[in-house]
């Protein structure tokens, strides 16, 4: 809005940084400037189909463009874009200038202002100062008295604060707060390798200054949103970062300067002049034009874009690099880890380990292991009893989302310059606007076993990239935004990831276009052409859907078509017809009652955690035999059986869905440890996760038994608790668990130790 500002801060990147372009550019932006950037906007918002475009206004100083130059400005944004796009205005200020007047302004034009301030006057006067010297604490408190107020507080975003270390961070967190804002935002003060951020309190000094606030905010029930923890502990969820600032979320964030300019993200300007530059500008060269600039496309690499040692670190994926502008150096560019990396590092991980809700730091994206952020305490605990609380499966369920996220980001690198770009481009959007039917998409089990047999394929087998189409589709669907996306057919079949498949008639197509709307969608391939509607419509003919059951007030998936199920040591079923369909779900209703009333500890991990039920094969000589895999968190594999003998197979694969979780995020053994173990349900001997998979879900089985009445339910539970008893004493005794691994060992012991040798 304005190149030029009524503060003189020391730390401010626009004037004080390497980049001093504004001294070439007009003052305050042209009212054709304004009209050519919003006529850009709209048209990118018409062909994307975007529902909402973000704008922030700023400088400089924005508010020094007046009244009239702002009104002039909202109105011509609002005609322009509006008509195709919701339109989400915010501004960022100094708040010197602010006044009534344009708080009426504002409040008509649905804009959020957002007001810099570090702290109490001692603090905030160390750098946001008048060119002359003098405070600005006054005015900016006078303004922020004004956007509290009832008839304005809906124009509050709330405050920017850049970090001092070397001010009292629990005095800046309470002055700050005082000001009632609903968001706050501590900034790294920007720095890079060439000019780096004084380290007043050593080498982890930033972290050292923001754990404090973290913990008297935690210590307060959270009052206010704050972004940067907020972002890291979403991260950590598996959940987007929401901001450039942290995470591997691909930078959508350009900037129009005061002639027109399209610029990268502003932070850029401290790296080096011209850093920010692009050559482009909003009379001659559309969004589109923008995006494909070779350094625009670099910001929304992901992961690929990091240097070899973040793409190496266990918490990258909560970390993103950091802000690329804090990676520059002259002789590497921006191939380098942040110049805050220690600080990141150090806050990440503190957080992981004292947040109650957070389940894990970012995966080892080559595919074993989730590093770092180890489960609480409470949680083995929890889980050690051979039950799990609904808490406990939630994050277990949230550590899954975050790996499965990571290796989409893999996957997204993968195809970037592709068309199936495409596919990833919506994903990212529908995450925005429907982060919940992405989640929930993202939630499907056998979701991870597709991602890693792309990134790591069988020797002959060719990785299965467009099925990232029908990733998209499917959370498309779920959100019911309007789209088109290219899909696979595989087998004459298109599957959207669970919700079902649609056969297409037509022979030798691999693939089809889905034109979305709704939630239904129509198919196109060739001259072949279907319509599936929204749920509760009546579906065509060759629509195979998910089908469930419901569970008193819960409901489960039976997943006999997804094509990725085939990850169980038994051969999975086909489609199952009417009367068999008919059939799991009484034996799925009855074993769910028995469960209910012999083991009712286990109700709440199940209805956490549990999501598909996929039928296999059933045994030519009646052999029951069910199954799990640690690549479909949240399904498991069976035949139909009674529904004793059912209720036993789903509580037993649970636990080996539950404690494979637990193995991602922490290691209970040492790895290196070779020997094998004697097992008393195995005759071989088995390796030591085998041992543990095995005791824990024996232990689940003899609380089954303890359960139930009657001489063959003694002895039972007598053989069960026994086999229990004597594989724990055999990984004790081993020497190779960890301190993690000798806890959950313990608790195991001591569940059944608090038994009886008598059912119940």
């Amino acid at each position: 809005m304005h190149s030029r500002c009524d503060l003189a801060c020391d730390h401010c990147y626009v004037y004080e940084h390497a980049d001093q372009s504004w001294r070439a550019r007009p003052r305050s932006i042209a009212p054709e400037t304004v009209a050519a950037a919003a006529l850009r906007i709209a048209e990118h918002a018409r062909e994307r189909g975007l529902r909402r475009v973000h704008l922030v206004l700023h400088g400089g100083e924005p508010l020094l463009l007046g009244p009239t130059g702002l009104a002039m400005v909202l109105t011509r944004l609002r005609a322009a874009i509006e008509p195709v796009a919701e339109l989400d205005l915010r501004m960022q200020s100094n708040g010197v200038l602010l006044t009534p007047q344009l708080c009426d302004l504002f409040l008509e034009h649905g804009v959020r202002v957002g007001i810099s301030l570090d702290g109490d006057a001692a603090a905030n006067d160390r750098h946001r100062r008048f060119a002359n010297g003098a405070s600005s604490h006054a005015q900016v408190r006078r303004a922020l008295a004004l956007l509290r107020r009832p008839a304005y507080r809906r124009c509050y975003a709330g405050i920017l604060c850049t970090i001092d270390v070397r001010n009292d961070p629990v005095a800046v967190y309470q002055a700050l707060l005082a000001e009632a804002p609903p968001r706050i935002d501590f900034l790294l003060p920007h720095a890079t390798w060439a000019d780096p951020p004084p380290r007043a309190g050593g080498a982890t000094a930033y972290a050292d200054w923001l754990l404090p606030i973290y913990r008297r905010w935690v210590r307060d029930g959270r009052p206010v949103d704050i972004r940067l923890f907020d972002s890291l502990l979403a991260t950590a969820a598996g959940g987007r970062s929401g901001t450039e600032a942290v995470g591997l979320d691909p930078s959508g964030l350009a900037v129009i300067e005061t002639d027109g300019t399209w610029e990268l993200a502003d932070s850029m300007k401290t790296a080096f002049d011209g850093a920010a530059g692009t050559g482009l500008d909003v009379f001659r060269h559309s969004v589109d034009v923008v995006t494909a600039h070779p350094e625009f496309s670099r910001s929304r690499r992901g992961l690929s874009g990091l240097c070899e040692t973040c793409r190496a670190c266990a918490v990258v994926s909560q970390c993103g690099g950091g802000l690329r502008a804090h990676r520059y150096s002259v002789a590497g560019g921006f191939d380098n880890p942040s110049v805050y990396c220690a600080d990141l590092k150090k806050l990440i991980v503190t957080m992981n380990r004292e947040s109650p809700e957070t389940a894990v730091a970012p995966t080892d994206l080559a595919g074993d292991r989730l590093l770092d952020g180890l489960p609480a305490a409470d949680l083995l605990d929890d889980l050690g009893t051979g039950h799990g609380s609904e808490a406990s499966l939630r994050r277990l369920a949230a550590a899954q989302l975050a790996y499965v996220r990571g290796l989409l980001v893999q996957i997204a690198d993968r195809v970037a310059g592709t068309p199936l770009a495409e596919a990833w481009e919506l994903i990212v959007r529908l995450d925005e606007e429907a982060t919940e039917a992405v989640s929930a998409t993202f939630a499907h089990p056998y979701l991870r076993r597709w991602a890693r047999h792309c990134l790591a394929p069988v020797s002959g087998e060719a990785p299965d990239w467009a099925y990232l189409g029908a990733l998209a589709a499917a959370a498309a669907v779920r959100a019911g935004v309007d789209t088109d996306i290219e899909v696979p057919v595989r087998a004459g079949l298109v599957h959207l990831p669970g919700l079902g498949a649609q056969a297409i008639d037509e022979p030798g197509e691999r693939s089809a276009r889905l034109s979305i709307t709704g939630g239904g969608f129509t198919a196109r391939a060739g001259r072949s052409s279907v319509t599936v509607p929204p749920a509760g419509g009546a579906p065509p003919a060759g629509w195979a859907p998910v089908r469930q059951v419901e569970l008193d007030g819960w409901s489960v998936l039976i997943d006999d078509i997804d094509p990725y199920r085939d990850c169980y040591q038994w051969p999975v079923s086909g489609r199952l017809d009417s009367a068999q369909l008919a059939s799991w779900r009484g034996s799925l209703t009855a074993a769910w009652a028995r469960i209910r009333r012999t083991v009712p500890g286990q109700i709440a991990g199940l209805r956490a955690g549990l999501r598909t039920v996929t039928p296999l094969r059933v045994d030519p000589g009646g052999r029951l035999h069910s199954a799990a895999s640690r690549d479909a968190f949240g399904a498991l594999g069976t035949v139909p059986a009674a529904p004793d003998p059912l209720a036993e197979l789903l509580v037993h694969e649970f636990q080996h869905v539950k404690l494979g979780a637990v193995l991602d995020m922490s290691q209970l053994y040492d790895p290196a440890y070779r020997k094998r173990l004697s097992v008393p349900w195995r005759d071989d001997p088995r390796p030591l996760e085998g041992a543990l998979q095995g005791t824990y879900a024996h232990l689940a089985v003899a609380d089954i038994w303890r359960a139930r009445q009657g001489p063959l339910a003694r002895q039972r539970h007598r053989r069960y608790r026994g086999w229990t008893v004597r594989a724990i004493d055999e990984l004790a005794g081993t020497g190779a668990l960890t301190e993690h691994g000798h806890r959950f060992v313990r608790q195991m012991r001591q569940t059944v130790d608090s038994w009886s040798d008598d059912p119940r």
